[in-house]
């Protein structure tokens, strides 16, 4: 049987697509984060294991109600295509091929390709003849930067990257930003309000944050400090009767916080959220412009740069789905000259994958 996989592994779920020789798509399921910086190995592999196997069970003969247990008996793989959240080196893309070669029972080699997930974004670079340049923005939970350059084998080289430096160093315009940043600003406002300046507006967002975390009156906001700070509860305490966002990772109370920001800016029109987003997205844009040169600056500053005016910018993840925040970072980009030839948001990253592997095999037949 020959099987092209393609499989999108995030720091919120598990993407999984399977696609014949011909590019139909003939299965996909959904499993949990698995973004290889965060989690040991048998982690990662247990999260790619319940994806793949239950996008399989509408690719066998006959159909299985149950998922397909892995590694298979056969060889039903002619390649898979790995783009990982976290696999940001040579030793993290040895660690997980070994693991999901196992797994798979494709042998390491061209047939299992594993790389960063901003891979399968720059994959729409192949439609457009006239460039030859990409860069590729991920912001969902976290975020990461990388460009792309087409060689004349149809191969996509990789350029440069920037980002990806996890919830602590970075994530720029990703979830776990835009969480910091709410906190930050809400610090910052409660540091004006302790020197008696005037007071500011009313903010839905600051009010749906304190409502998550039980804090009552805005004046009381420094006492979400010990929510962000606090180490997750042990096995005994998470029986007692412990807040429920205390039972998360504590880079998840952060990145959790999207949702009401994006509500309260977009559809709240609440200045203070909105403020937030800017800030968020002039953060990411900031990493796409380190890539970038604008027209008429001197090549030899950063050879390695794309010329946007000539390239393609690719996005993909949850919060740059949302076209309101992609216009400000549109926004923040025009300012600093960097105005793209095209852009595209990738929504199914992996079923663009698995097709465009398909493509592949077929012309090597």
């Amino acid at each position: 049987m020959s099987l092209f996989l393609c499989v999108d592994c995030g720091g919120s779920k598990t993407s999984a697509v399977i696609a014949d020789r011909s590019g139909t798509i003939l299965g996909r399921a959904l499993g949990g984060p698995s973004n290889f910086a965060y989690m040991s190995a048998a982690a990662f592999t247990d999260a790619v294991r319940v994806a793949v196997s239950n996008a399989l069970k509408t690719c066998v003969s006959p159909p299985s109600i149950d998922p397909v247990s892995l590694p298979p008996n056969t060889e039903i793989f002619a390649s898979a295509w790995f783009g990982i959240s976290g696999v940001d080196s040579l030793a993290a893309i040895a660690n997980a091929s070994a693991a999901l070669s196992a797994l798979l029972g494709i042998p390491l080699g061209p047939r299992l390709v594993v790389a960063n997930d901003t891979h399968l974004l720059a994959a729409p670079l192949r439609l457009h003849p006239d460039i030859k340049h990409a860069v590729a923005a991920i912001a969902g939970t976290g975020s990461c930067v990388v460009s792309f350059q087409h060689e004349p084998s149809g191969i996509l080289s990789e350029l440069a990257r920037t980002g990806g430096w996890g919830w602590i160093l970075g994530d720029e315009g990703g979830g776990f930003h835009v969480g910091r940043e709410t906190m930050r600003q809400m610090m910052y406002d409660a540091a004006r309000s302790s020197l008696g300046m005037e007071p500011l507006p009313p903010s839905s967002l600051k009010a749906k944050v304190l409502e998550r975390f039980g804090i009552e009156g805005v004046d009381n906001a420094p006492e979400v400090l010990p929510v962000v700070h606090l180490p997750e509860p042990s096995a005994t305490e998470a029986a007692a009767s412990v807040p429920s966002y205390l039972l998360v990772a504590r880079e998840k109370r952060l990145s959790q916080l999207a949702p009401l920001v994006f509500e309260a800016a977009f559809k709240d029109k609440d200045p203070f959220a909105l403020n937030v987003l800017k800030v968020c997205a002039e953060g990411l844009a900031d990493q796409i412009s380190m890539l970038s040169r604008v027209p008429g600056e001197d090549p030899s500053l950063k050879p390695r740069a794309v010329e946007a005016n000539e390239a393609m910018l690719c996005f993909g993840g949850s919060l740059v789905g949302i076209e309101d925040y992609r216009a400000l970072i549109h926004e923040a980009l025009a300012k600093k000259g960097h105005v793209f030839k095209y852009v595209e948001f990738v929504d199914d990253a992996a079923a663009v994958g698995a097709v465009g592997l398909a493509s592949l095999g077929r012309t090597q037949v």
